[in-house]
């Protein structure tokens, strides 16, 4: 016999048998395991929630009663909400926790496509980046032109004599004709 195929020490009927009696036994556990889920619930049932007894109790009884019982729900709703809050505050937590976790491992990396390139274009790349970066930096900037209204406006000069000449209606009309 070769390595790869190993003499089974059971035949393939007396497998079949003990797979049935596995399966019958884990039935038969579980059937077990709900009758005891069923029978431990009413049980604390039983004792967390005691029966009413009604029969021969006055109105004035019944009105104490149910104001008992008002008073045992709004405990046990202010309770309810508690465990809700501290919940949804250790949720965020999580989520805040798990999101700290992935920035420090560096998050998701996107995955890269595979790019082709001979040694030549990538030894040319290469080049090309060392040169750039010792170029000319004024060689890259852009050249701003001025606009001829700015050429032609002169300095006023005295401001007086400005304001004295932009005076009246002959002022106005300049602002206007300019």
């Amino acid at each position: 016999m070769s390595e790869g195929q190993k003499k089974t020490k059971y035949s393939a009927t007396r497998r079949l048998l003990l797979k049935q009696k596995l399966l019958k036994k884990a039935g038969v556990l579980l059937v077990q395991e709900q009758s005891n889920k069923v029978t431990e619930r009413e049980s604390t049932l039983n004792e967390r929630v005691p029966p009413l007894k009604l029969s021969g109790l006055s109105v004035q009884e019944l009105q104490e009663l149910c104001k008992e019982l008002h008073r045992k729900c709004d405990t046990v709703d202010e309770a309810r909400y508690d465990i809700e809050a501290k919940v949804l505050k250790n949720e965020k937590e999580l989520v805040d926790l798990n999101a700290k976790i992935n920035e420090l491992k560096g998050g998701k990396r996107p995955n890269l496509k595979r790019v082709k390139k001979s040694a030549d274009a990538m030894l040319g790349a290469l080049t090309e980046a060392k040169l750039s970066s010792k170029s000319d930096f004024k060689s890259n900037l852009k050249t701003v032109k001025k606009d001829k209204k700015e050429e032609e406006k002169v300095d006023p000069g005295d401001w007086r004599k400005n304001v004295e000449s932009m005076s009246g209606m002959e002022g106005r009309k300049k602002l206007f004709n300019s």
